[in-house]
């Protein structure tokens, strides 16, 4: 072989193992990525039961059960759809009904089964993704109406 050759057939096997370890990497981030969901995207798509995720909106009035065992049955909603959560664990001190919630885990069968719940920092505070979903539903206009009568003015703490 020239020397010529012998260089291109050694940049092209480098290009092909780079190409082949960023395929690697690119791989092993998709298995670690969890994606953000409204309730109304999981009611209106089908999601894959293996999939992890995020579902955000707020804890739906009246929907809290516990149950033994730390196990607690809530629905989570956009104001649109709502979905039925369970939950194995302590919540924590700021999760209640009507305020902004964010859980992790799987939707099999019409529930999702969270392994991982979080609430809202304070009284004003909705998580980024709640509130785009509010707003794109529509709802949003309606929870802030919601919040001012409550005595909730953004920068303000509650009466």
């Amino acid at each position: 072989m020239k020397r010529k050759h012998k260089r291109l057939t050694f940049v092209g096997l480098a290009l092909l193992l780079i190409a082949a370890a960023v395929g690697l990497i690119l791989s092993a981030f998709e298995e670690s990525i969890v994606f953000f969901h409204s309730p109304t995207d999981i009611v209106e798509k089908q999601v894959s039961p293996d999939r992890r995720l995020r579902l955000g909106g707020l804890v739906e009035e009246g929907s809290v059960e516990k149950k033994g065992d730390a196990v607690v049955n809530f629905r989570v909603t956009d104001m649109a759809n709502a979905v039925n959560v369970t939950y194995r664990g302590i919540l924590p001190d700021l999760f209640r009904e009507g305020q902004g919630v964010v859980a992790e885990g799987t939707y099999v069968a019409g529930v999702f089964k969270a392994d991982e719940v979080l609430a809202k920092h304070d009284e004003n505070y909705m998580p980024p993704e709640v509130a785009d979903a509010l707003k794109k539903s529509g709802k949003w206009d309606e929870m802030s109406e919601e919040m001012k009568k409550q005595g909730h003015v953004s920068g303000e703490t509650p009466k």
